[in-house]
């Protein structure tokens, strides 16, 4: 849009138009208050957009953030988004070959299904029972964290009181995961299984004693009280597009194409300097909401940067002919696919894939999981594709920390994704070359990011897709009443780097939101 012509001072600034700043926006406004949202690039969203990133070809898909679990339904029912997610009915499925023949584990389907396909792999019904003990444990402590996030931070006693199970609370919150998952289970497939949910976008080791691991598990099996991950359907994008819409609706300006470069605040006025294609302004404003990193935080504001954050995936989008099929012949592609498809993430290969990547070489055999999208939102591809068998593919690779692409970020990304495709075709009836589609310069429909592709498309810190380490759910020193302060009384932090942020799920926004309703009560 055209430089912003309004008031010169706003109840508040909100640089940055990724999902949370969106949502702090929407609430802002709808209580009365004047925003102003100013974002560097030509459309909001951040990394929970929609984009066509195949010359020539009709599909729209979640280029970076892709599956939803942690966005509460209370935003969606506050903010009157018109967004819906579909429900996955097969949670997963691991390939694996025993005695020399092809296998896997199918979770999903029903309990007697998913009951038999334990007993198939393992040969008793153990695994499956202990499977289900875990996860009702699980389930118990969503139940009971997952509402906490949307309200004031709990002390960590009053969490601890909430979860009401002492033995849960230790498996999650004070020993390290892997000793939980090396106590309940025997098989190394299915303890491979269980610890993905601690690794995705995290750099660490079942054991790491600093727990960045249990963190990220417990932020992956609370997510709306169940620990379900859904597709968001229409794409990624359909959430922010709903977003920006309520914000808007609700009286909010959002000036795209107009980057923030300085905030200069006294704690109760700030002035916030921002550039803009006609040339450079300044905007008043009583609070100013940074969904941004806090890297770019302390840039904006003059202080001192945290410890610099590393990412450590691989980000693959696809689009198929066909989905492939697979050499267990046992399952349907369209069932093995529908879920999350493991490779390589067996409990032995997960801690060796690890150690390698520590020593600075790329993992032997990457591990990575793969799901669907179009297999539940068919809505994402173009009436033609859809018609024709066409499916998307996303990969999300573990163990791949940015350091290891310092040297050369093309062709290790080349080299990676070479053999964690490798990794896949092993399973599979077919080369996965062979059902790709192809664009309108006849090229592969294929890409891939690196942690450095997003440090630079999207400025995520390091490729960090959380900002930086996950946090506890619970006040810490430092933290605030919201889990969203800084040490400026007016400038607050809305983006995945807060307190309980990371994923998409509009936390960080919502609670900022409320810090400033509550600062200018009455």
């Amino acid at each position: 849009m055209a430089a912003h012509e309004g008031p010169r001072t706003y109840d508040a600034v909100i640089v940055g138009g990724g999902h949370n700043g969106l949502v702090a926006a929407a609430y802002l406004a709808r209580a009365g208050r004047s925003v102003l949202v100013l974002e560097r690039l030509d459309h909001t969203g951040g990394a929970a957009v929609s984009t066509r990133p195949f010359a020539g070809v009709d599909a729209r898909l979640s280029r970076y953030s892709y599956l939803v679990s942690l966005l509460p339904s209370k935003i969606v029912r506050d903010l009157g988004l018109d967004f819906r997610i579909g429900p996955r009915t097969i949670s997963s499925y691991t390939p694996a070959e025993r005695a020399g023949r092809p296998t896997g584990l199918l979770v999903g389907g029903g309990e007697a299904r998913t009951r038999e396909a334990f007993a198939r792999l393992t040969g008793s019904d153990r695994e499956y029972e202990s499977w289900q003990r875990f996860y009702g444990m699980t389930g118990r402590v969503a139940e009971r964290v997952f509402p906490t996030l949307t309200e004031p931070l709990p002390t960590r006693d009053e969490l601890r009181r909430r979860v009401d199970d002492e033995g849960a609370w230790r498996t999650l919150f004070e020993e390290p995961i892997g000793v939980a998952i090396e106590d309940r289970f025997a098989d190394d497939l299915v303890r491979g299984v269980v610890l993905t949910d601690a690794l995705i976008g995290t750099f660490a080791d079942a054991h790491d004693p600093a727990l960045p691991q249990n963190r990220c598990f417990l932020y992956h099996v609370i997510g709306g009280g169940t620990g379900a991950w859904d597709v968001p359907v229409g794409g990624m994008g359909a959430l922010t597009d709903a977003l920006a819409t309520a914000a808007r609706d609700a009286g909010a300006d959002i000036a795209t194409g107009h980057e923030a470069v300085r905030i200069d605040t006294d704690g109760r006025t700030a002035e916030i300097t921002y550039r803009t294609p006609d040339g450079e302004r300044v905007a008043a404003a009583r609070h100013v909401l940074v969904n941004a990193s806090p890297q770019a935080l302390a840039e904006l504001t003059g202080d001192t940067p945290p410890a610099p954050a590393e990412g450590a995936q691989l980000k693959v989008n696809m689009l198929l002919k066909r989905l492939p099929r697979l050499r267990d012949e046992s399952v349907d592609p369209r069932e093995a696919f529908s879920g999350t498809f493991h490779i390589a993430e067996g409990y032995r290969q997960l801690a060796t894939a690890h150690a390698q990547a520590a020593a600075g070489e790329l993992p032997a055999a990457p591990p990575s999981e793969i799901y669907c999208h179009s297999l539940t939102d068919p809505t994402i591809l173009g009436p033609d594709l859809v018609e024709q068998g066409y499916q998307t593919l996303t990969l999300f690779g573990l163990h791949t920390p940015a350091r290891l692409f310092d040297r050369d970020n093309d062709g290790v990304r080349e080299e990676l994704l070479k053999s964690t495709l490798a990794q896949l075709d092993a399973h599979l009836a077919e080369p996965l070359a062979d059902c790709l589609a192809t664009d309108a310069d006849g090229r592969p429909c294929i890409e891939a990011k690196t942690p450095l592709d997003l440090e630079r498309d999207l400025r995520l810190p390091g490729g960090n897709i959380f900002h930086r380490e996950l946090s506890w759910p619970y006040a810490q020193e430092g933290t605030g009443r919201w889990g969203v302060e800084t040490r400026h009384a007016n400038v607050l932090l809305c983006g995945a780097g807060a307190v309980r942020g990371g994923g998409v799920s509009g936390v960080p926004g919502h609670n900022a939101a409320m810090a400033v309703l509550e600062a200018t009560a009455g």
